[in-house]
């Protein structure tokens, strides 16, 4: 059957963020984030500067410290006609305060917020001390709102995959009602002390976790009489196609959901190079002739045995990057909703074995079928202490001279900090952690199994532990 998409925002409430709107009464704005170091003053305005004239509507800084604040109130000066700022704040409720006096913006991370960091422990908590703690997140929260109040300063609470609490993940486990009743505990109390101007993401580097928990989010908020517009993105794409592929797949699906009021697309790359990716996903879902296919795309889902399906999409998108974005945004949704096991590409312009190549990798970023080695890579910030492009590279490369049976299928993450390095391991099964100045940390899994090691000896170091996990198990 041919699939035909009638697009339509859902409906949110309206937040204001500096000079701009966001919510479904307007467009769907663009945003990134720096990867200098914010105290790096005169490079984070010219980074600013390159990303506002590739088209961001929206910046944000990595803010550690009430020394970056003091830099962000800097920063905010010489760029403030052009954009608003968003302070990027973990583990300090003080430093989220501060800043809220100074920029348009903060995001907080729920897991981190007053939850110390995760330590990957198990608490057992009584009904009436699990009510206690929500006692406490309550009365810390109040003063961050009540600042963001007299400031007029938005709020983004940003919940990642990888950065859930120990006592959400004790009571809930690592699951979409975890990350979703992480955002809810929060968004009660903003309700309850009449705060509206907040705007949500909920992300995670798998793009089914991040696509079923948003769902399930926008459903629960309905339940509660809650309209709150969405940040979509899928945290930790990667970078090059790959990365393109995947976060199109995770964004478009909701898009086409009408879900989501502004994107990221995260990419371990200049922030720049992330916004012409944003805004053509944006674009291709605001025109709606685009998404009712008007002659140049069909979608199609042909039945088979055993109650799955194939589709089968066709194009006649001269330009590849385009086409290729297009398609994985709109076949995401198609895979899922069909169990899909089959993908088929058919555009005159492009070779049979670059479709192919592509199909492959649309079903590997919507998490049907694996392939090849993926990389989960974070875009980089300030937090981040060693050059990441290269490093990424660098493994990359090194990967590549392993044996195919070593390496295929295997996921490998390459993450700048501990904010959401060791929970993300939890979907990688080998992981590169920045852990200080020339420091890395390599885990495997959600495990720390060699800690500070030298970052020259650190890629040596990853091959030697697959390799040694490899033969293990072939013993």
């Amino acid at each position: 059957m041919e699939i035909k998409l009638e697009y339509k925002r859902r409906e949110t409430s309206q937040v204001q963020v500096g000079n701009i709107f966001i919510g479904s009464d307007y467009p769907i704005r663009v945003q990134t984030m720096a990867n200098t170091s914010t105290n790096d003053i005169d490079g984070s305005v010219d980074q600013a500067r390159r990303c506002i004239e590739a088209g961001a509507e929206l910046l944000r800084f990595t803010t550690q410290g009430l020394r970056e604040v003091e830099s962000l109130k800097e920063i905010h000066a010489q760029v403030l006609t052009a954009v608003p700022l968003v302070a990027d704040v973990h583990f300090q409720a003080d430093v989220a305060d501060a800043a809220a006096q100074v920029v348009e913006a903060v995001r907080i991370n729920p897991g981190n917020y007053i939850d110390p960091a995760r330590k990957f422990r198990h608490i057992d908590y009584t009904d009436e001390e699990y009510r206690a703690e929500l006692g406490r997140l309550e009365e810390r929260f109040v003063r961050l709102l009540d600042i963001c109040k007299a400031h007029g300063t938005a709020i983004r609470l940003g919940v990642n995959h990888g950065s859930l609490s120990d006592r959400i993940m004790s009571r809930y486990g690592d699951t979409p009602e975890g990350m979703v009743e992480s955002v809810m505990e929060f968004l009660r109390v903003a309700v309850r002390h009449a705060f509206g101007n907040i705007v949500i993401s909920i992300k995670a580097s798998n793009t089914r976790v991040m696509v079923e928990t948003v769902r399930l989010l926008v459903k629960q908020m309905h339940h509660e009489h809650m309209a709150f517009p969405l940040h979509l993105g899928v945290t930790e794409a990667g970078e090059g196609e790959d990365g393109r592929i995947k976060s199109a797949v995770g964004i478009g699906a909701l898009l086409a959901d009408g879900i989501g009021d502004t994107i990221r697309v995260s990419l371990s790359e200049a922030p720049e190079n992330e916004i012409p990716v944003a805004r053509q996903l944006v674009d291709y879902f605001a025109d709606e002739e685009s998404v009712r296919y008007d002659g140049s795309v069909t979608a199609e889902v042909l039945d088979n045995i055993g109650g799955y399906a194939e589709v089968r999409y066709t194009s006649y998108e001269e330009d590849w990057e385009t086409f290729c974005l297009q398609a994985a945004a709109e076949c995401g949704r198609l895979l899922w909703e069909y169990k899909t096991q089959e993908l088929t590409m058919v555009n005159p312009h492009f070779s049979e074995t670059k479709l192919n190549f592509l199909s492959k990798d649309i079903l590997q970023a919507a998490r049907v079928r694996i392939y090849k080695t993926e990389y989960i890579s974070c875009p980089g910030c300030g937090r981040t202490l060693f050059d990441l492009q290269k490093t990424i590279a660098e493994v990359k490369e090194a990967v590549s001279r392993q044996p195919s049976a070593v390496s295929q299928g295997l996921k490998i993450a390459v993450m700048g900090c501990i904010v959401n390095g060791p929970g993300e391991m939890a979907d990688a099964d080998y992981g590169y952690v920045g852990a200080g100045r020339g420091k890395v940390s390599l885990y495997r899994g959600k495990e720390c199994v060699l800690k500070n090691i030298p970052q020259e000896e650190a890629v040596e170091q990853l091959l030697a532990l697959i390799e040694s996990d490899r033969e293990s198990s072939t013993k």
